[in-house]
């Protein structure tokens, strides 16, 4: 059997594999009301990171899935992306990971069993980083790779960092620089240069440990990681959450440098189009922006920064842990205010 690349052996990649916003609500329909359950803090009503389960007034179990077809076509790399991706989602609650299950797909018929293993090492490494253990899981044979992880994690109940918890004048704060997909998007083209793949592979897989630092800070007020729906879908959630309206400042936005000349030229995930379609109707973009700048914060993120909504005093507390923990793109982008739950693009 030859080897073959991965990302030949799927129709998209990464978070950009997500069904689009609007559909995904259209599927959801009443599913996500607030269901009868006293100890469930956190379920599907506000298209939240993670479920949260209170276990007593001192915890609370966080349990989240994620998964997704490759993209990237280095099994190794594959693997540590898509688990560090999963447990973001702990992080964005405000948690610390304790064990998490692997979730695999795979075409056997097209897949060397070696390649398949060391997806599987690439996860396990980066759970070893994060100190967790991969304790069991559950695999298919499946049509197209896919490879994730059902990821738990703990929290006190009184620090867990909703996404609709966000007040009027807070400031957002993001950790990690936008243009995942356009490097992706790149790399399928051939277009992607050395460069661009290692910051592609560094900023996707680094750790959102800052998440469980964050918990314990008052000042912090919501919470969310920004993947596939673009910083603008995301925030979106946190508006509609907390029946607030946003400004982004476009030019205080981290931007991975190497997707700048990609995304000029022309060169976007598929997923943009799909999401602005989604959403942009509640998006006011000054006229003054390029279309590549709008489509750079519709950009589906794979593994992508947290989203904070901090009180305006404990700005620069909150961004300085950002950098502490290695996020050194971590900006302030924009306010949050009274008003219809809009984002306002400048």
């Amino acid at each position: 059997m030859s080897e073959v690349k991965l990302t030949r052996l799927s129709h998209g990649g990464g978070c950009g594999c997500k069904i689009a916003p609007a559909l995904l609500q259209e599927i959801l329909g009443e599913a996500k009301q607030k269901l009868s359950f006293p100890d469930l803090l956190v379920g599907t009503e506000t298209s939240d990171d993670a479920a949260v389960y209170r276990l007593n007034d001192h915890q609370a179990v966080i349990a989240t899935t994620d998964f997704f077809m490759p993209i990237v076509d280095d099994p190794f790399d594959f693997g540590r992306i898509a688990a560090t991706n999963a447990l973001s989602d702990v992080y964005a609650m405000g948690g610390t990971p304790i064990m998490a299950l692997a979730i695999v797909g795979m075409p056997i018929d097209k897949l060397q069993p070696d390649t398949i293993r060391r997806i599987l090492q690439g996860g396990e490494a980066v759970c070893r980083d994060a100190g967790i253990p991969i304790a069991g899981g559950h695999s298919i044979d499946a049509p197209e790779p896919i490879y994730g992880l059902a990821a738990l994690g703990i929290v006190h109940p009184d620090h867990v960092k909703k996404n609709n918890a966000a007040r009027d004048g807070d400031v957002l704060i993001l950790g990690k620089g936008l243009g995942i997909g356009v490097l992706a998007a790149a790399m399928k083209k051939e277009l992607l240069s050395e460069a661009g793949y290692a910051q592609m592979i560094a900023t996707t897989t680094q750790l959102n440990r800052v998440g469980s630092q964050l918990a314990a800070m008052p000042a912090v007020h919501a919470l969310t990681d920004v993947t596939g729906f673009g910083l603008l879908g995301h925030l979106l959630e946190i508006c509609r959450g907390s029946a607030l309206g946003a400004e982004v400042y476009f030019n205080q936005v981290p931007l991975l440098s190497e997707a700048l000349p990609l995304v000029r030229q022309g060169i976007v995930a598929g997923a943009i189009a799909r999401n602005l379609a989604s959403y942009g109707h509640e998006v006011d973009f000054a006229p003054g922006l390029a279309e590549w700048q709008r489509q750079l914060l519709a950009d589906p993120q794979t593994s992508g920064g947290l989203l904070a909504a901090v009180a305006p005093e404990a700005a620069a507390e909150v961004l300085a842990c950002f950098h502490a923990a290695g996020c050194a793109q971590a900006a302030v982008i924009g306010k949050l205010h009274a008003g219809a739950a809009r984002v306002a693009v400048g």
